[in-house]
């Protein structure tokens, strides 16, 4: 077994933001699936996302606290989720050791912040830890068409070492389903991470 391998198959930390982009099914099936192989996920999700929790999926978000334990299950240890004002949480500081981070959908206005360090709130700041240390940061935008200033947010955050994952579906693997595209597109953000998995069938 390969010495790359090996490093795919260890348990890391990742830090998961969810914005209020549409595409919330993204973000919730790819922290469920970094919990099922065994991952430690500090989850964040900004008011527009718990708003597409309930426009898109269906979820009554009158009861938080009832959502993230219905989607994602006492994990004990292995799960933290954090308010976007939580500046005491371990991923708000470079110290912490998080092996990455992906905004899963993310909205042009997070990508905006993110690109130009604003730091406005957890997510952000978490996402700016990331890039001043060299660490890994996924960004998967959901919005169709771009203008110049997204592009150029695109472009700030790339030449900062962060990764830019569009919400593009492949259909080489003839999908046959909503969720065989859902399946997919989480495989590929977790392809970015360098975590294994098996929710798609790779091409050849």
């Amino acid at each position: 077994m390969s010495q790359q391998h090996i490093g795919h198959n260890e348990k890391k930390t990742i830090a998961v933001g969810i914005t209020g982009a549409s595409g919330g099914v993204y973000g919730v099936r790819l922290t469920q699936e970094l919990l099922k192989l065994g991952h430690h996920v500090h989850l964040m999700v900004t008011e527009a996302g718990w708003q597409v929790f309930y426009e898109e999926l269906g979820l009554d978000t009158s009861d938080r606290e009832r959502v993230i334990m219905e989607q994602f299950g006492d994990q004990g240890a292995h799960f933290s989720y954090h308010t976007l004002r939580d500046f005491r949480a371990p991923i708000a500081s470079g110290s912490y050791r998080c092996d990455g981070m992906i905004v899963i959908p993310c909205s042009m206005g997070t990508l905006s912040g993110i690109a130009h360090g604003a730091s406005g709130n957890l997510l952000e700041r978490s996402a700016d830890v990331m890039l001043k240390e060299g660490r890994k940061l996924v960004l998967v935008p959901r919005e169709t068409p771009l203008n110049q200033i997204h592009l150029e947010n695109m472009l700030k955050i790339t030449q900062a070492g962060g990764k830019i994952l569009p919400a593009m579906p492949g259909f080489y693997h003839v999908p046959e389903t909503l969720d065989d595209v859902i399946r997919f597109l989480v495989g590929k953000a977790l392809d970015a991470l360098d975590i294994d998995h098996s929710l798609f069938r790779r091409w050849g």
